[in-house]
């Protein structure tokens, strides 16, 4: 990948006709009318809770793209909120923009979000293996004496955590997502997070890559419980070649680790303003991201 492609990064989205329904880190998302809503992902990359000042190309396509995947092998065992990707049926206001939306883009219906983050670890790893250091624990779960970095659990273990407009997302322990959003439906929210990781994490180890842990967010639509947002991408789990899997360490990653390491190495006091990347780092994340994508799914991208 050369870095012209970074001059063809999409940082921010521009569609006068539409409504601006909300602007996360690396989504806008549009409002079309009052049952569905569009989802773009753009080329941004946060790290350390801001968003820098350079794109990763390809990066919006590469999350949309897994996360339409995933929807699709996973629509037999949960709803989901996606409609189409195909720009040739979006509605006509919309259309106009299909240079801008082709594979980077999905609609879809609206849901009631959940207040929580379903987050699932299979492996110990980032924020649980700092609290398990500390205190034996994560979440609450108390776990077995003696796991090292990077060591697979016993068994998945559900440790939902809270929603942060700004800053860090917090764990919290199943009694806390009860008092949130209430008994039965912690219950079941828990019951489909560790019956989808199961599933994505046996078909992802035939691919050569380990889920180590990873989030969802679900919300409520005439179809019930529905998974929404992204789902099993770089950005929101922890993907490991399975063939470098060594416990006891810090892991190689198919995510912004990259990007991370080199905040580090430059001494970034994680204060704004956010600084740029060099043209070698950001091409080097983007051609991870594709690389997670194509190994996965065994098809290419589509750009």
């Amino acid at each position: 990948m050369s870095t012209d492609t970074l001059d063809n990064v999409l940082l921010r989205t521009d569609f006068p006709d539409l409504n601006l329904h909300a602007s996360g880190k690396v989504r806008d998302v549009y409002e079309i009318d009052r049952d569905h809503l569009l989802f773009v992902a753009t080329d941004r990359i946060s790290a350390f809770d801001y968003v820098l000042a350079t794109g990763i190309p390809n990066k919006g396509r590469v999350l949309t793209q897994i996360s339409l995947f995933w929807f699709e092998f996973l629509k037999d065992v949960i709803a989901n909120h996606v409609v189409t990707a195909h720009v040739e049926q979006y509605p006509a206001a919309v259309r106009k923009y299909a240079d801008q939306l082709r594979g980077r883009s999905m609609l879809v219906n609206r849901a009631e979000m959940f207040p929580v983050e379903c987050v699932v670890r299979g492996y110990i790893s980032g924020s649980a293996w700092k609290e398990y250091k500390t205190t034996g624990r994560v979440c609450g779960i108390e776990l077995p004496k003696g796991l090292k970095e990077s060591d697979k659990l016993p068994e998945p273990i559900f440790t939902p955590a809270t929603k942060a407009t700004t800053g860090h997302d917090e764990n919290i322990p199943f009694s806390e997502m009860s008092r949130i959003v209430g008994e039965e439906l912690s219950r079941q929210l828990r019951d489909a997070t560790l019956k989808i990781y199961t599933k994505a994490a046996d078909y992802a180890r035939t691919r050569g890559i380990i889920i180590a842990d990873t989030k969802f967010e679900f919300g409520m639509t005439p179809k019930g419980i529905t998974l929404a947002d992204e789902v099993l991408t770089p950005d929101s789990s922890r993907f490991w070649p399975a063939d470098k899997y060594q416990p006891g360490i810090a892991q190689e990653s198919y995510d912004k680790q990259y990007v991370r390491d080199y905040l580090e190495q430059i001494r970034w006091n994680k204060q704004p303003p956010a600084p740029a990347l060099p043209a070698e780092v950001a091409v080097r994340t983007s051609e991870k991201y594709v690389e997670a994508y194509e190994q996965l799914t065994g098809r290419k991208l589509n750009v």
